[in-house]
Protein backbone atom coordinates (compact mmCIF):
# COMPACT_ATOMS: atom_id res chain seq x y z
CA UNK A 1 0.00 0.00 0.00
CA UNK A 2 2.75 2.54 1.03
CA UNK A 3 4.98 2.09 -2.61
CA UNK A 4 1.36 2.33 -4.31
CA UNK A 5 1.02 5.83 -2.40
CA UNK A 6 4.60 6.70 -2.90
CA UNK A 7 3.90 5.82 -7.06
CA UNK A 8 0.63 7.99 -6.86
CA UNK A 9 2.81 10.93 -5.20
CA UNK A 10 5.27 10.83 -8.03
CA UNK A 11 2.67 10.90 -10.53
CA UNK A 12 1.15 13.65 -9.31
CA UNK A 13 4.86 15.83 -8.51
CA UNK A 14 5.47 14.86 -12.36
CA UNK A 15 2.32 16.19 -13.53
CA UNK A 16 2.90 19.30 -11.53
CA UNK A 17 6.39 19.83 -13.25
CA UNK A 18 4.70 19.43 -16.59
CA UNK A 19 1.76 21.77 -16.33
CA UNK A 20 1.64 25.54 -16.95
CA UNK A 21 -0.52 28.73 -16.80
CA UNK A 22 -2.35 30.28 -19.15
CA UNK A 23 -1.68 34.29 -18.41
CA UNK A 24 -4.85 35.22 -20.60
CA UNK A 25 -6.90 33.17 -18.60
CA UNK A 26 -6.18 32.30 -15.06
CA UNK A 27 -7.39 33.43 -12.08
CA UNK A 28 -5.79 35.78 -9.68
CA UNK A 29 -5.26 32.84 -7.10
CA UNK A 30 -3.79 30.58 -10.05
CA UNK A 31 -1.18 32.97 -11.46
CA UNK A 32 0.05 33.74 -7.72
CA UNK A 33 1.08 29.79 -8.54
CA UNK A 34 3.65 31.02 -10.31
CA UNK A 35 7.13 31.33 -8.83
CA UNK A 36 8.11 35.07 -8.19
CA UNK A 37 4.32 36.20 -8.57
CA UNK A 38 2.33 37.41 -5.51
CA UNK A 39 -0.84 39.20 -5.28
CA UNK A 40 0.22 42.62 -6.35
CA UNK A 41 1.96 41.48 -9.60
CA UNK A 42 -1.36 38.63 -10.16
CA UNK A 43 -3.66 41.40 -9.72
CA UNK A 44 -1.27 44.01 -12.22
CA UNK A 45 -1.00 41.15 -14.92
CA UNK A 46 -5.02 40.87 -14.89
CA UNK A 47 -5.15 44.47 -15.01
CA UNK A 48 -2.89 44.88 -17.87
CA UNK A 49 -4.75 42.46 -19.60
CA UNK A 50 -8.01 43.59 -19.34
CA UNK A 51 -6.85 47.10 -20.48
CA UNK A 52 -4.70 45.75 -23.58
CA UNK A 53 -5.96 42.26 -24.65
CA UNK A 54 -4.50 39.08 -23.92
CA UNK A 55 -0.43 38.45 -24.43
CA UNK A 56 0.86 36.94 -27.82
CA UNK A 57 4.41 35.90 -25.89
CA UNK A 58 6.44 35.91 -22.92
CA UNK A 59 7.69 39.33 -23.70
CA UNK A 60 4.17 41.48 -23.79
CA UNK A 61 4.52 40.16 -19.85
CA UNK A 62 7.51 43.23 -19.76
CA UNK A 63 4.73 45.78 -20.41
CA UNK A 64 3.34 45.00 -16.94
CA UNK A 65 4.08 47.24 -14.19
CA UNK A 66 6.45 45.79 -11.25
CA UNK A 67 7.59 42.62 -14.07
CA UNK A 68 10.95 42.80 -15.49
CA UNK A 69 12.98 40.78 -17.94
CA UNK A 70 14.31 38.52 -15.51
CA UNK A 71 11.40 37.55 -14.02
CA UNK A 72 9.41 36.57 -17.56
CA UNK A 73 12.67 34.87 -17.77
CA UNK A 74 12.24 32.80 -14.93
CA UNK A 75 8.35 32.02 -15.44
CA UNK A 76 9.04 31.00 -19.33
CA UNK A 77 8.87 27.53 -18.31
CA UNK A 78 5.85 27.67 -16.69
CA UNK A 79 3.46 29.95 -18.90
CA UNK A 80 1.30 29.26 -21.76
CA UNK A 81 -0.81 31.65 -23.82
CA UNK A 82 -3.20 29.38 -24.97
CA UNK A 83 -5.27 26.39 -23.70
CA UNK A 84 -6.30 25.36 -20.25
CA UNK A 85 -4.40 26.82 -17.26
CA UNK A 86 -3.14 23.17 -15.53
CA UNK A 87 -1.16 23.88 -13.30
CA UNK A 88 -3.03 25.53 -10.14
CA UNK A 89 -4.96 22.21 -9.99
CA UNK A 90 -2.00 19.95 -10.01
CA UNK A 91 -0.40 22.02 -7.97
CA UNK A 92 -2.95 21.80 -5.07
CA UNK A 93 -2.97 18.07 -5.67
CA UNK A 94 0.42 17.66 -5.39
CA UNK A 95 0.48 19.83 -2.09
CA UNK A 96 -2.07 17.61 -0.55
CA UNK A 97 -0.70 14.27 -1.47
CA UNK A 98 2.43 15.29 0.32
CA UNK A 99 1.25 13.88 3.84
CA UNK A 100 0.50 10.49 4.37
CA UNK A 101 -3.36 11.68 5.26
CA UNK A 102 -3.16 13.84 2.22
CA UNK A 103 -2.15 11.16 0.22
CA UNK A 104 -4.50 8.52 1.34
CA UNK A 105 -7.76 11.32 0.51
CA UNK A 106 -6.07 11.74 -3.18
CA UNK A 107 -6.16 7.69 -3.27
CA UNK A 108 -9.27 7.81 -2.15
CA UNK A 109 -10.48 10.74 -4.62
CA UNK A 110 -8.95 8.57 -7.19
CA UNK A 111 -10.43 5.61 -6.54
CA UNK A 112 -13.68 7.42 -6.77
CA UNK A 113 -13.19 8.87 -9.83
CA UNK A 114 -12.20 5.37 -11.44
CA UNK A 115 -15.54 3.67 -10.45
CA UNK A 116 -18.53 3.37 -13.38
CA UNK A 117 -20.87 6.33 -13.64
CA UNK A 118 -23.89 3.38 -13.72
CA UNK A 119 -23.15 1.96 -9.98
CA UNK A 120 -27.16 1.40 -9.07
CA UNK A 121 -28.17 3.55 -5.75
CA UNK A 122 -28.07 1.36 -2.57
CA UNK A 123 -31.65 0.27 -1.76
CA UNK A 124 -33.02 1.63 0.95
CA UNK A 125 -33.19 0.00 4.52
CA UNK A 126 -36.80 -0.83 5.43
Amino acid sequence: MKKWLFALFAMLVSVAALAAVNVNTASQQELETLKGIGPVKAKAIIDYRSKNGPFKSPADLVNVPGIGEKTVEKLKPDLAFSGASTKAAAKATAATATTPAGAQQAAKQAKAAAKPATTPPAAPKP
